[in-house]
C-alpha cells in the first residue's frame, strides 16, 4: 500500500499541478457537450435520442466523495445504494437491485465480461483518476450488447495533460475512515501520461465489524505517433478487502445498537485491467480504432447475506458459505466511424471477441446462532459463530469458458432541417463450455440475440427540443445463477438451479420520448423523460424464510415513469440544481410459488420490492463574490417509501437526506469539509424480509451524521 505512494510522490517532485477542472455548465451549455456513451463516437446531446447525463470534472471535485455513489447520486433518475465500504446496489428504471441490468464501463470498455457481472463492480473504482461520469438511462443493448438494461454508467477516466502537474492530498472523518491520495502526469514531446493512486482505509467504524481497505493504482501513457494517428495504453490495479457486517434487525436499528451479528464474514477483490489502443483518423470524415485488453480478476467471499437462519425450524443453528469467483479476459473491439455529405449522415460500426475462462466454488458452513430473548418463533439473532466448514458440501463447483462474439451498426441521418433519425442493431452470441462438479455434467449453453433500437430528434427552436425511441434490452443469466444448486438444499441435490427453474434470458422493450426548455437567456433549464419498459423472464432475487437467496425468471415486469432535472443560475453566486424520478415496477404475470399449501402463490398487479416510487436529489450551491475562492452547497437526496417484500405486507418509509459541503482554495492548497446526514436522522439504505407470514425485517443500517475534512494540494508548471 505504502509503496505505491512513495512512487507517486517521487514522481510528483518531477510532475508537477493539478488537472484542470471543467467549468461547470448550464443545461443548455450542456446540450452543446459532447458525448461518447450513447453513440460510441463523438455526438452533441442535442443530437442524441435517449437520456443521457453528464457529471462534469467540477462536479466530481467539489463533492469530494469517500465513495462513488456521493457523485453518481446527483444524476436524475439514478439512486446508487450504498452498502457500506463502497459496495453498492442500483436503481435506474428499476427497483434497487443486485441483477444483473447495468453495464459499468471505464472509459467505454465493460469492466465485467458478460454473463460474470458483479454489483459491486464499481467498488475497483479510482476516484481520483475521474474526468467525467456519462450515464444513459433505459436499454443500450443494440450498441454495448447484454446487461445493458436499466442504465448504462461511463466513467471516463484522466487523460495526459499538456503541461506537468501534480496534485496530492489526505481525507479522514470521525469515523476512523482516511484516504491518501497522489496523481499526476504530463506531456514530453510525442508521449503522455498520468498515474493516479489512492489508499483508503477503515478502522473502528460506526458500525462494529465494519473495516475495510482499498488500494488502486492507474497508469495511462498515450504516443502519438502523428497527428491522425495515437497508440493509447491504460492500466488499473486494485486490491480490496472489506469485513461484511451485514444488516441488524429491527429493534437494533431503532435503538441506533450497530452492532454486527458476525465477525467473520469478508469481501475481498484482486483486479487488474489492462488495454492497448490503436486509433487512426484516416481523414475529417473517417476514423478507427481497435483495442485489446486483458482482464485477470479474484473475488472472494464469506458473505453475510449467504446466512440462512430460520426462527421456527432449529432457530439455535444456522448456515454460511465461503465462494470464490474468479476470471480472466483476453478480448479485443474493432470500430470505424464514417461520415458522408449526403443528408449528414454517419455510420458507426464494429465487432467485439471476448474469451474468459471462469472458476467457481462455494461450500457451505455450519454455524451457531445466539439469540436475542424473545417470543419463540419470533426470536433475533444476537451474534453467529462458526462451529464447521464443510469444504466437501457444495453449492456450486464448476469450471467454463465463456466466448463472447459481437456485432454492431449504428446509422444517424439529417433528411431534413433539425431533424435527426437514427436506428441501430446488434447481434450477440455467448458460447458457455462447462464442466459442473456437482453433478458430474459437462456441455455447452448459448446464449444469442439480436437487438434494435430507432429514435430521433427534433430540435425546431433555440430554447426547446424533443426526442423519442424504441430500444431493446437483453441479458441472459449469469452463469452463477445457472449453476448454483438449488438454494435452501445445503448443496445436497448436486443439480444446479436452472434444471429447477428454467432460467430463461430476460428481454426488454422500452419506449421514451423526451425533451429540452431552455428560458431566461439560459439561466433556466429543465429536461425530462417519460419511459414505459416491459420485461419477460426477468431475473429476480426471491427472499426465502431461512434468509437465503432464489432466483427466479418472471414472467412478465413492467416498468414505466418520468426523469426530471431542472437548473437554475439567477446570478454568478448561485446554482440552484433540481432533479428525480416518478416511477412504477409491478409484476405483470409471476408466480412465486407451485406449492397449493403456500397463501400467496402469484403476484400479479403486486409492486416489485425495494421500489420507490419517488427518489430525487437537488442541490443549492453558493460562491460568493467576496471570497472567490469559496464554495458551499446544501444538497437533499429523497427516497420515498416502498416495500420490503415481494407480497406486499408492509412498507419501509423511506427518508429524507440532507449533505453539506464547503471548500476553499488558498494559492495551490484546497481545504475542504462535508457534512453527510446533516440532522443525523436515523434510516436505513435498504430495508428487506422474507416472503412468509411474521417475518423479521433486516436493515442495511445508514451513518449518523458524519465529517469529512480534507487538504490537498494542488500544483502545475506552465510551459
Amino acid at each position: 500500500m505504502k509503496k505505491i505512494y512513495f512512487t507517486l510522490l517521487i514522481l510528483g517532485q518531477c510532475v508537477l499541478a493539478q488537472n484542470k477542472t471543467e467549468q461547470d455548465t448550464t443545461k443548455s451549455q450542456e446540450l452543446e457537450n459532447v458525448f461518447i456513451t450513447a453513440n460510441r463516437t463523438a455526438t452533441l446531446r442535442k443530437e442524441t435520442p435517449v437520456a443521457i447525463s453528464k457529471i462534469t470534472a467540477k462536479t466530481i471535485n467539489e463533492t469530494k466523495a469517500t465513495a462513488v455513489y456521493e457523485i453518481i447520486n446527483k444524476t436524475p433518475g439514478v439512486l446508487m445504494v450504498n452498502l457500506g465500504n463502497e459496495q453498492h446496489m442500483m436503481s435506474i428504471r428499476q427497483p434497487m437491485t443486485t441483477n444483473a441490468y447495468y453495464l459499468y464501463l471505464e472509459d467505454g470498455l465493460p469492466i465485467r465480461p458478460m454473463g460474470i457481472f458483479n454489483h459491486n463492480a464499481l467498488l475497483e473504482i479510482n476516484q481520483f483518476n475521474l474526468q467525467s461520469i456519462e450515464v444513459v438511462k433505459g436499454p443500450v443493448s443494440s450498441l454495448y450488447g447484454p446487461e445493458a438494461v436499466g442504465g448504462t454508467i461511463n466513467l471516463i477516466s484522466l487523460k495526459p495533460p499538456v503541461d506537468p502537474e501534480f496534485k496530492f492530498g489526505v481525507q479522514a472523518d470521525n469515523y476512523g475512515y482516511r484516504r491518501f491520495q497522489a496523481a499526476g502526469g504530463a506531456t514530453i514531446g510525442k508521449v503522455g501520461f498520468h498515474i493516479a493512486g489512492i489508499s483508503s482505509l477503515q478502522e473502528n467504524g460506526w458500525m462494529t465489524y465494519s473495516d475495510y481497505n482499498k488500494d488502486n493504482l492507474n497508469a495511462r501513457i498515450d504516443y502519438n505517433i502523428s497527428p491522425s494517428t495515437r497508440l493509447i495504453s491504460n492500466t488499473m490495479y486494485g486490491k480490496y478487502y472489506s469485513d461484511m457486517s451485514g444488516s441488524v434487525n429491527e429493534d437494533a436499528f431503532n435503538n441506533r445498537t450497530y452492532k454486527s451479528s458476525s465477525d467473520f464474514t469478508y469481501r475481498k477483490s484482486d483486479a487488474l485491467r489492462t488495454r492497448l489502443t490503436l486509433e487512426h483518423d484516416w481523414n475529417d470524415k473517417s476514423s478507427s480504432y481497435i483495442t485489446a485488453y486483458l482482464r485477470d480478476n479474484k473475488l472472494g467471499q464469506n458473505p453475510s447475506y449467504g446466512i440462512r437462519w430460520s426462527p421456527t425450524v432449529n432457530p439455535t443453528t444456522a448456515k454460511g458459505e465461503v465462494n470464490s469467483n474468479n476470471f480472466k479476459s483476453y478480448g479485443a473491439i474493432g470500430q470505424h466511424t464514417q461520415k458522408f455529405d449526403f443528408l449528414n449522415t454517419k455510420i458507426v460500426a464494429g465487432a467485439l471477441y471476448d474469451y474468459s475462462p471462469v472458476t467457481y466454488w462455494s461450500y457451505v458452513i455450519d454455524l451457531k446462532a445466539n439469540l436475542n430473548p424473545g417470543e419463540a418463533g419470533k426470536q433475533t439473532v444476537a451474534s453467529y459463530e462458526i462451529i464447521a466448514e464443510h469444504p466437501d458440501s457444495k453449492l456450486a463447483d464448476y469450471t467454463a469458458d465463456i466466448f463472447n462474439t459481437a456485432g454492431y451498426a449504428q446509422i444517424s441521418i439529417n433528411p431534413f432541417e433539425k431533424f435527426i433519425l437514427t436506428l441501430g442493431g446488434r447481434y450477440d452470441n455467448m458460447k458457455v463450455n462447462y464442466d459442473n462438479a456437482l453433478d458430474l455434467s459437462s456441455g455447452s449453453k448459448v446464449y444469442d440475440k439480436a437487438t434494435f433500437k430507432v429514435g430521433a430528434n427534433y430540435n425546431p427552436f433555440e430554447y426547446a427540443g424533443f426526442y423519442g425511441n424504441y430500444s431493446q434490452g437483453f441479458a441472459p443469466p449469469g452463469i452463477t445463477s445457472i449453476f448454483r444448486t438449488k438454494p435452501g438444499t445445503g448443496g445436497t441435490t448436486g443439480v444446479p438451479a436452472d434444471f429447477y427453474y428454467n432460467l430463461e434470458p430476460a428481454t426488454f422493450n422500452n419506449y421514451e420520448i423526451g425533451g429540452w426548455f431552455s428560458f431566461l437567456e439560459n439561466k433556466l433549464n429543465f429536461d425530462y423523460a417519460l419511459y414505459y419498459m416491459e420485461g419477460k423472464n426477468e431475473l429476480l432475487n426471491i427472499k426465502l424464510a431461512d434468509n437465503s437467496t432464489d432466483y427466479r425468471s418472471a414472467g412478465e415486469t413492467r416498468h414505466k415513469g418520468i426523469e426530471f432535472g431542472a437548473s437554475y443560475r439567477p446570478s454568478k453566486q448561485f446554482n440552484i440544481r433540481f432533479g428525480g424520478t416518478y416511477a412504477q415496477h409491478t409484476y405483470i404475470d409471476f408466480k412465486l410459488s407451485d406449492k397449493p399449501s403456500d397463501p400467496v402463490q402469484d403476484l400479479n398487479g403486486k409492486e416489485m420490492p425495494a421500489a420507490p416510487k419517488w427518489s430525487g436529489n437537488s442541490e443549492v450551491s453558493y460562491y460568493p463574490d467576496w471570497l472567490p475562492d469559496l464554495r458551499a452547497s446544501v444538497e437533499w437526496q429523497l427516497v420515498g417509501s416502498y416495500y420490503q417484500d415481494q407480497i406486499n405486507t408492509i412498507k419501509y418509509g423511506g427518508y429524507n437526506l440532507f449533505n453539506a459541503r464547503i471548500g476553499y482554495q488558498w494559492k495551490k492548497i484546497e481545504i475542504y469539509g462535508n457534512v453527510l446526514n446533516l440532522t443525523d436522522k436515523l434510516y436505513a439504505y435498504n430495508v428487506s424480509r422474507a416472503n412468509t407470514t411474521n417475518a423479521q425485517p433486516t436493515y442495511t443500517a445508514a451513518a449518523p451524521r458524519t465529517f469529512v475534512f480534507g487538504i490537498q494540494y494542488n500544483f502545475s508548471l506552465k510551459k
